[in-house]
């Protein structure tokens, strides 16, 4: 399974690539193989300020719908519009095309939060 070293994680298996105050969001691989197929992903918070842990959208499979955690606290600046004509790139690439959004960080501290790859491969029993 594949867990990028250069990336952090959430608990709630999101992943987060920190590019200066730019978060960029997306779910691990052990996410999407969970949920299955993905079908539909909705962000009804593009351009709200939101606290860490509060959720930013939900990801549909075919089986089940789950909610989207911020791993951060900030406004949300882009979502991957790619998804709404292809949510299937959140299964194929979950790490590449298939991101979610991006956010403005408004507390660089709660990065220290986040999980390292081996934590989180520990979590996940990896």
């Amino acid at each position: 399974m594949s867990i990028p070293a250069n990336l952090k994680y959430t608990k709630d298996h999101e992943w987060v690539s920190i590019e200066g105050d730019v978060a960029t969001v997306g779910i691990t691989h052990f996410a999407q193989k969970e949920l299955g197929d993905i079908v539909y992903v909705e962000v009804e918070t593009l351009d709200q300020t939101l606290d860490k842990d509060e959720v930013f959208g939900t990801v549909e499979a075919v089986k089940t719908v789950s909610d989207l955690f911020l791993p951060l606290s900030g406004e949300i600046i882009e979502f991957n519009t790619g998804l709404e004509d292809a949510p299937e790139l959140v299964n194929s690439d979950p790490y590449g095309d298939g991101w979610m959004i991006k956010v403005k960080i408004s507390d660089a501290s709660e990065i220290d939060s986040l999980l390292s790859s081996e934590a989180y491969q520990e979590l996940i029993g990896a």
